[in-house]
């Protein structure tokens, strides 16, 4: 069997870490946490490129790790809160630009869920982009990113439940074609 990874794609604050839980627990497969809310969470959030690159690698590497691990165990997927393609939007967002680093990542997944920015925006202390026009600029870079990078996504939208079956359908689709 081939492990299909699939990552968690968006700006903060649109319920990735909840859907993920939800999503692992339903498909029986680990979900990665986020090295970068972790980082923030020990040495604060005014970070620099050579963090972000820090924090991208550290992803990478624990991302590669769970889907080493879900292959060897013969486990059909598995998913990433966030991956170096968002830490590299983040850097887009925080200096308007990026380190070269990023550019050269190319370890993408197989499946990207982006989700939108409809659900309201909480604030949980490390969160900062809360504004409508930070928050459309935030999602717009995230397509971009994956556009530019030619991957599979596709956009998750609703509250609840239906972000969740949004999320289990396109996984469905992405695994399956049109006919789960």
């Amino acid at each position: 069997m081939t492990t299909t990874r699939i990552c968690l794609h968006g700006p903060e604050s649109t319920g990735k870490s909840t859907l993920g839980t939800r999503l692992a627990a339903h498909l029986g497969c680990e979900v990665v946490p986020e090295y970068g809310r972790a980082y923030c969470e020990a040495h604060g959030t005014d970070i620099g490129m050579a963090e972000l690159v820090h924090i991208a690698q550290q992803q990478d590497v624990m991302n590669r790790a769970a889907a080493a691990r879900a292959a060897e165990l013969d486990i059909g997927q598995v998913l990433f809160d966030t991956d170096p393609l968002i830490t590299a939007v983040w850097a887009e967002m925080m200096f308007g630009q990026r380190d070269p680093w990023f550019d050269s990542f190319s370890s993408y997944a197989d499946l990207y869920l982006v989700l939108d920015i409809d659900l309201p925006f909480v604030d949980d202390g490390l969160r900062v982009y809360a504004s409508p026009e930070q928050r459309r600029r935030f999602f717009d870079l995230c397509k971009t990113e994956l556009d530019r990078r030619g991957v599979p996504y596709a956009l998750i939208r609703g509250a609840g439940d239906a972000r969740f079956d949004a999320a289990l359908r396109a996984i469905e689709i992405s695994a399956f074609g049109d006919n789960p």
